[in-house]
Parts: C-alpha cells; sequence; structure tokens
C-alpha cells in the first residue's frame, strides 16, 4: 500500500469516525427514539460490564480452558446472589472479595 493509499485510509476513517460522533450531539433531541428500543438501551451498560468480567472471572490469567478449582467463580456466583438480594454496590465487592480471599486463603 502506498503512503498517498495510507493516508487516504487515515482520512477516510478519521472522517467516518467524527461524523459518527457528531451524528449523535447533531440529532440529540430532533429525532424520537421508539419506546422498545428506549427500553433495550437500558440493558447495555449491564451486558457490557458482564461481557468484561464473566471471561476475567470463567478464564482466570487469560488462559483459554475452563478450570474448575477456580475460586473466582463461587465469589462471583455469591457477589451476584448479594447484589440480587441487596442492591448494593458496595456490600456486592466487599462480600464478593472477602469470599473470594476466604477461598484463596483457605487454598479451596
Amino acid at each position: 500500500m502506498s503512503d498517498l493509499a495510507l493516508w487516504g485510509l487515515f482520512l477516510a476513517v478519521g472522517l467516518g469516525t467524527f461524523a459518527m460522533r457528531l451524528s449523535f450531539v447533531e440529532l440529540y433531541g430532533r429525532l424520537r427514539i421508539p419506546t422498545l428500543l428506549s427500553r433495550a438501551l437500558l440493558y447495555v451498560p449491564a451486558s457490557v460490564l458482564a461481557a468484561l468480567v464473566l471471561p476475567a472471572v470463567v478464564y482466570p490469567g487469560g488462559h483459554g480452558e475452563f478450570v474448575l478449582d477456580n475460586p473466582q467463580i463461587p465469589a462471583a456466583l455469591i457477589a451476584a446472589w448479594v447484589a440480587w438480594k441487596t442492591r448494593n454496590t458496595l456490600l456486592t465487592l466487599a462480600i464478593g472479595m472477602g469470599t473470594l480471599w476466604l477461598l484463596k486463603f483457605l487454598d479451596l
């Protein structure tokens, strides 16, 4: 690929990125989002967080295989149960980390 083609590609990608970001700023309030889509967008942050956290819990250390003696899995399950019952973020973090530390200390 020549230098001119590469710079053209950089320019096109930059303009495309700028146009996408500008569209959200410029069109905010002008377009109505359907109710169904608006309700579905409420679940995006939780699903993105789950997609980021779950591989780190199930595959510790970036290994590509499932390990049964992984203490992170029971700690995550207990933390998920606490989050579901209490809806308290700090308590969920404290119980989850405390459980993980206890399981690692007991070498389970």
